[in-house]
């Protein structure tokens, strides 16, 4: 529900101390002389920064084990046994998508997060079973977060019969958006596994966000054939790659012709930083034209320990992976997790600017770049006008 708010003494973007006010969930005005009614809830706000609400555009709310006991993790660090890992044992480990969804989600918004892309898992063991759960958590949350769903074929679309049935399904009942997964690496077959994605976003009109872990040649010529579906299909700024390591190999003039027809086409790039992989430039992109948004992953789960539900702690390691000290490449990581995210998503109205709709967070820190570092806890997150989170937590409590 879209409130008013009155709030007092905070530094939009970093800049000088002002006041806002909010009116139907919009910011209606900046300044210092500001008006409004006397039944208007106020808020101070200590001189903190405002920045726009932070974006998880890459995350999996269906599977951290956060809040369970400790799961032991003593596997391979094999993607494809990762996977089948997953699937096996989400049942014996009691992995229940909408509890563990929601702590997820909650941890986000107490950490400044206002929108979040999550891929689901969808499979032929558990069938739509993990987007319900997700769903629940959605419903759960609604006025506190704004939840997208992909559709994620994570064990593989041709190697598990029955898996397109089931994306078809999951886009027809609350999906809005459809995944995929390394279509050499995983299914051995990237025609087949992309022509096939290419045809259930053609009959739902939907975007396509993909993973794609395939590093170096492979994972050069899997965009490659990523790219001529774009132009056939019309798929021109409705397409992203999340991941896309193959960016991050030494090749730069090959690195630079992918990403000159990434920027043609008008495909997003979403990046975790990965620390134990090559990955793109942020730089690069960026100062190609492409959208680059970031996202924390999983976090807590049977793939690993490490993560947070956290895009300040996201941006540290996204800023560590690229290289960057400077407190204007610092602002630029806060950029990737909040105008980025909003970028890739196409969120109308995100921003800090009268008009825009009021989805912030406030940061403690004397500079913008000192507020990435600081990693304080937020002190005020405010959702369409209302307080959803204070003093680092959410005012829904964690189950």
């Amino acid at each position: 529900m879209m409130t008013d708010l009155l709030l007092k003494n905070v530094r939009p973007l970093g800049g000088q101390a002002t006041d806002l006010l909010i009116r139907d969930g919009l910011i209606a005005g900046i300044g210092s002389e500001l008006t409004a009614p006397d039944a208007t809830p106020a808020e101070d706000g200590h001189g903190a920064i405002l920045w726009p609400g932070l974006i998880d555009a890459h995350t999996h709310l269906d599977k951290t084990t956060w809040g369970m006991p400790w799961h032991e993790n003593d596997r391979e660090a094999v993607l494809r046994s990762r996977i089948d890992f997953e699937r096996e044992n989400r049942l014996t480990l009691d992995i229940d998508p909408h509890r563990q969804s929601l702590r997820h989600a909650i941890g986000l918004v107490a950490h400044g997060a206002t929108h979040i892309r999550s891929h689901v898992d969808i499979d032929t063991t558990h069938g739509l079973r993990m987007m319900e759960g997700v769903q629940q958590t959605r419903e759960k949350l609604a006025g506190i977060v704004d939840i997208q769903m992909v559709a994620f074929p994570q064990s593989g679309v041709m190697v598990m019969p029955g898996t397109v049935e089931l994306l078809d399904e999951a886009l027809s009942n609350g999906c809005e958006v459809l995944g995929g997964i390394d279509p050499c690496g995983i299914d051995r077959d990237p025609k087949g596994q992309l022509d096939a994605l290419f045809v259930l976003a053609d009959r739902h009109g939907c975007d396509v966000d993909i993973h794609l872990h395939e590093a170096g040649e492979l994972g050069a010529f899997t965009m490659e054939l990523i790219f001529e579906r774009v132009r056939v299909h019309g798929m021109q700024g409705r397409f992203a790659i999340s991941h896309a390591f193959a960016l991050g190999m030494n090749d730069h003039a090959r690195v630079g012709r992918l990403i000159d027809e990434i920027a043609a086409l008008d495909i997003a790039i979403l990046t975790t930083g990965a620390p134990s992989a090559a990955v793109p430039s942020v730089k690069q992109l960026l100062a190609a034209g492409v959208r680059v948004g970031a996202g924390c992953d999983g976090i807590r789960d049977t793939w690993g320990p490490w993560g947070q539900p956290d895009m300040i702690d996201r941006a540290t390691v996204i800023g560590m992976k690229n290289g960057f000290r400077s407190d204007r490449d610092l602002r630029l990581a806060l950029e990737i997790v909040s105008q980025g995210g909003a970028d890739v998503m196409r969120l109308d109205g995100y921003g800090a600017a009268i008009g825009c709709k009021a989805d912030f967070t406030l940061l403690d820190g004397e500079t913008v770049a000192h507020a990435v570092v600081n990693r304080a806890p937020r002190p005020l997150v405010v959702k369409g006008g209302k307080v959803v989170a204070r003093g680092g937590a959410c005012v829904v409590d964690m189950p």
